[in-house]
């Protein structure tokens, strides 16, 4: 009995992993585990029956959540855009832009998986919409499978670190801090995610040609009549839209000299894309013939996201908004935008509702789960278990965040990144602020790291996205007629080996350089101990128990 009453919180932490093998329902597997040593613990005296009367305050103080709102906003902008054609815009678009060059199609994927992180924030629909309309065409210009189908499941997965993401709303919450330093601090690296990407396949491009060949010229479409693509009526469109923004932001900040570095790119490009619409209207109404095709077509298809991206981020970062109603704004404009294409029908509103509902109901019953295991877990000390546990490593925070780093990596192979951040993250967050980490910095960390559960094989969602609509016998093209195998199961698995390590590598990169991260209070007011009166304290900034660059301040909890 002793032992027991000694034991139980790891012993409850490991039966809970034992359910989740099982294959039990995670929602309910936490929540079984949570009343069944609650009530044992009762049993043996270790807590009071009048703990658990703190539990139905805490279910409606989850569904009286404001910031959970987010959630079901986003998730219904993406998958408005999704289905509204967007995504295919995008791709034949700047397929047609970057193709003519060796790797072009690739870069492409990787630039439309960013910009559809950017505002639909969901990896199904990112991957399934890339592999539905890249696959086949670089599968028929003979672009290396493992390349092909692995640049589309790791550009898929960018929307869990580019804001909006889900999984960075969630974490926020979890870890009790504002989603919009979380977007701040994730942009940086989801942004240089995204450059890896590309300069992987730049590089398997130069040293292996056959593995990334040019599109043919029979298949490139906006040329010019007289044979030219009209890159320079593009290139002249963009240093008009740079010059406008320029000047109309050095105007517009001419008397600000405190403005984040955040709301300076907002209003830069902002100003920019204005300017590029305008003249591309004036050519298009007055048909003045100053664009080529390709410049209008770039124009017209990738303005508006941008526009709804300024919609959402913009209003967020340069403090308009909070992200719950910069998500409704996002999810507003999306539904303006599919009515503007023409192709917002009762049907895809009702499937696109449909599925919120169904992933809005996923994560409140798993957040409830996680509310009552851990009601039982710390009632019987188990925080404290995982304290002494992890604070006791050795090398201090590094030793820490080696360990919880290597946890998260492993874990993500049973695990999807709703789950994890459900279960371990109100585990490791405490213990990270006792031990004076950032949690902006380390909520972007396991991030990062939860991202590689989706291209992890043989586990990975993204995988299995990509597996349900590569084809899965031989084919004829419908293009060149030629006959193209189909692509495996293992084709795939192979493939997103080398993003897994560019990933893997981004996590390193954001342990040593924890700047990328932490430049989302760059502007903060830096306030001296040695001015601080503690007996008129003003407790209008709080900075957790830290001062503004992040390191421990006793006299920061009472600036």
């Amino acid at each position: 009995m002793m032992f027991l009453v000694e034991n139980l919180a790891p012993i409850m932490f490991f039966n809970l992993v034992v359910f989740l093998l099982l294959g039990f329902p995670v929602a309910f597997g936490l929540a079984a585990i949570g009343i069944l040593y609650g009530l044992l613990a009762v049993e043996l005296g270790m807590i009071q029956p009048a703990l658990f009367q703190a539990l139905p305050q805490r279910v409606f103080g989850i569904v009286a959540n404001d910031t959970l709102l987010a959630v079901p906003f986003f998730t219904l902008m993406g998958l408005i855009l999704e289905r509204s054609g967007m995504a295919e815009d995008l791709l034949e678009t700047i397929g047609q832009l970057f193709g003519p060059i060796r790797g072009g199609l690739a870069i492409a994927v990787v630039l439309v998986g960013a910009m559809l992180a950017a505002t639909t924030g969901v990896v199904s629909a990112s991957v399934i919409s890339m592999g539905l309309i890249s696959l086949p065409i670089m599968l028929r210009y003979g672009y290396d499978r493992r390349l092909a189908t692995g640049v589309i499941a790791a550009s898929g997965t960018l929307s869990q670190i580019i804001p909006p993401s889900l999984v960075l709303i969630i974490l926020a919450d979890q870890l009790g801090r504002s989603i919009g330093d979380m977007y701040r601090g994730a942009m940086l690296p989801g942004l240089l995610l995204t450059g890896a990407y590309i300069a992987y396949v730049i590089i398997v491009s130069l040293l292996k040609p056959s593995a990334a060949p040019a599109l043919p010229p029979e298949a490139r479409v906006y040329v010019e009549p007289n044979g030219r693509r009209g890159l320079r009526s593009l290139s002249v469109l963009v240093l008009l839209s740079a010059a406008a923004a320029y000047f109309a932001t050095q105007h517009y900040f001419a008397d600000r000299t405190d403005v984040p570095f955040d709301e300076k790119v907002v209003i830069v490009l902002l100003a920019g894309g204005l300017t590029a619409w305008v003249i591309a209207l004036l050519n298009k109404g007055l048909k003045l013939g100053w664009l080529s095709q390709i410049a209008e077509r770039v124009t017209f298809v990738m303005i508006p996201p941008l526009f709804l991206i300024f919609l959402v981020l913009g209003t967020i970062f340069i403090g308009l908004a909070t992200p719950t109603e910069g998500g409704a704004m996002g999810a507003v404009g999306a539904l303006l935008m599919a009515l503007a294409r023409r192709r917002l029908t009762l049907k895809l509103l009702k499937q696109a509702m449909e599925t919120t509902t169904r992933l809005s109901c996923f994560v409140v019953f798993i957040l409830v789960g996680s509310t009552i295991f851990s009601l039982s877990f710390r009632g019987i000390n188990g925080d404290l278990w995982v304290e002494h546990l992890l604070a006791g490593l050795p090398g201090g925070q590094w030793g820490f965040l080696i360990v919880v780093s290597v946890l998260t990596f492993v874990l993500a192979f049973f695990l999807d990144f709703f789950e994890l951040a459900f279960i371990i993250v109100p585990l490791l967050g405490p213990v990270a602020d006792k031990m004076g980490i950032d949690l902006i910095w380390f909520g972007v960390l396991l991030a990062v790291n939860m991202q590689t559960s989706f291209v992890h094989p043989p586990f990975g969602f993204a995988l299995f996205y990509l597996r349900s609509v590569a084809p899965k016998s031989d084919y004829i093209d419908r293009v060149t007629g030629q006959r193209v195998a189909k692509v495996t199961t293992g084709e795939i698995y192979w493939g997103s080996i080398p993003f897994i390590v560019i990933q893997l590598l981004m996590v390193a990169a954001v342990l040593v350089f924890p700047g990328m991260v932490t430049h989302y209070k760059s502007n903060a007011p830096v306030q001296d101990a040695a001015t601080v009166d503690l007996q008129g304290a003003n407790y209008g900034t709080d900075y957790g128990g830290y001062n503004a660059e992040g390191t421990p301040d006793a006299a920061a909890a009472f600036q």
